[in-house]
């Protein structure tokens, strides 16, 4: 890979020339980011632009498409000319005059001729690094195309050789006679964001943690082992056996969430649990008997607050037939475990209904300390107001809990049920 890429013609700034620049790692670094590109190039002597993906390998650069689309056909044997834009935006820039608005960018112009992919091995390796731009990972994680799917896909190899960056960052750039105006001058920021997957109907897996936007290390998915209970990341696979287990209006007594009727009711409702843990707020897991595999309830973290290290327990609920074995202890240790050893949490807490005698004493026997109520704190699925009791535990308290509750466990203590 050259270090800068020389200066031509066309790719020479005639003003602003100390926003150009010519390196390699700078325009490597644009053309990755970006998911898209225009890709300008004449038909019949028109100019045609056209949106369309791309993924760089090394120095070369490869454009998607379709071998029936103009820009495919066009490109015969011998390539065809283009010229590939890729634009970031970061922030617009408001000055007092109209004449300096401006913007935050950066961008990327490259000319060449592209040449049609041909080669199936080239062609391959292309669309394989394609799938993984879009999710590291992904490529390993769907079909690769066939052989009829090659065929339809156009792709165009444009070497990285007559290569210019741009941009331009800072603040408002007013003339001086402009500064005593009263209008607001600033910028404000423009991101890229990425909402909570949609998952598609019939899908059992979650969405994989590779996707874009995927959130915290605090909510993404581990796999917590023990000897009574293996907690799983939730996925909508585990409605049907959660829809069996919780099939009891007690253990929904004390929730704010009406009891899911059918599987589709139950597939909604971890539907919901799942976009807050790719809101990065909460982190559900499904609990699981080792032994067979069957589906005993669900548990999350959830309020997570990675900047002032703390989080909340609760969304529990577990099936009458594991009540007040050794399920509820061991899961909740586990869940302590991850929090405090993993990653580092100052406080967990819990939240319950005051007229949950069960939960608090549940909460309590773990070792978290009831720090007070919030009155009114919300609105129960009958209409009343909830008071909700909150317990919390501290980093420095987590040790002697932790000994007590393996020592519990160890003899084969239980805990009850703990709703939030």
């Amino acid at each position: 890979m050259p270090e800068l890429y020389s200066s031509t013609e066309r790719t020479t700034a005639t003003r602003d020339r100390n926003r150009m620049s010519y390196d390699a790692v700078q325009a490597h670094a644009i053309l990755d980011e970006a998911y898209d590109c225009s890709v300008a190039f004449v038909l019949d002597g028109e100019p045609r632009v056209l949106p369309t993906l791309h993924v760089r390998v090394g120095d070369t650069l490869y454009l998607h498409g379709s071998s029936g689309a103009r820009l495919g056909l066009t490109a015969r044997a011998d390539g065809v000319r283009v010229c590939v834009s890729v634009t970031l935006l970061d922030a617009i820039v408001y000055a007092r005059s109209q004449f300096n608005h401006s913007a935050n960018y950066r961008s990327v112009v490259a000319h060449g001729v592209a040449r049609p992919v041909t080669d199936p091995d080239e062609k391959l390796t292309a669309m394989l690094a394609l799938a993984d731009k879009v999710g590291a990972g992904r490529a390993a994680d769907s079909r690769p195309p066939n052989a009829r799917e090659l065929a339809q896909t156009s792709l165009l190899a444009l070497p990285l050789v007559e290569v210019s960056a741009r941009a331009r960052s800072g603040g408002v750039g007013d003339d001086p006679d402009d500064l005593a105006l009263p209008h607001w001058a600033g910028v404000l920021p423009v991101t890229r964001t990425f909402g909570p997957p949609q998952t598609d109907p019939g899908v059992a897996a979650a969405p994989p943690s590779y996707l874009p936007g995927g959130g915290s290390p605090w909510v993404q998915p581990v796999l917590l082992e023990g000897r009574h209970v293996r907690l799983e990341p939730l996925t909508p696979g585990h409605a049907a056996g959660m829809l069996d287990a919780l099939a009891d209006e007690e253990v929904w007594r004390y929730l704010p969430t009406a009891q899911p009727r059918t599987v589709e009711e139950m597939t909604a409702h971890l539907g919901d649990l799942l976009r807050r843990q790719w809101a990065g707020v909460q982190m559900p897991w499904a609990q699981v008997d080792p032994a067979t595999g069957t589906v005993v309830g669900l548990t999350s973290y959830h309020e997570v607050d990675p900047v002032n290290r703390s989080l909340a327990i609760g969304h529990t609920t577990v099936g009458r037939p594991w009540w007040r074995t050794g399920v509820n202890t061991e899961a909740k240790l586990m869940l302590l475990e991850h929090a405090f050893e993993v990653l580092g949490a100052e406080k967990v807490f819990w939240y319950t209904d005051i007229h949950n005698e069960r939960s608090q004493n549940a909460i309590a026997r773990l070792g978290a300390t009831r720090d007070g109520v919030l009155r009114h704190q919300r609105l129960r699925l009958d209409g009343s107001w909830r008071d909700t009791v909150v317990f919390a535990m501290t980093a420095d308290e987590w040790p002697a809990a932790a000994k007590r509750l393996r020592e519990r466990l160890h003899a084969g203590g239980s805990a009850a049920l703990t709703s939030a």
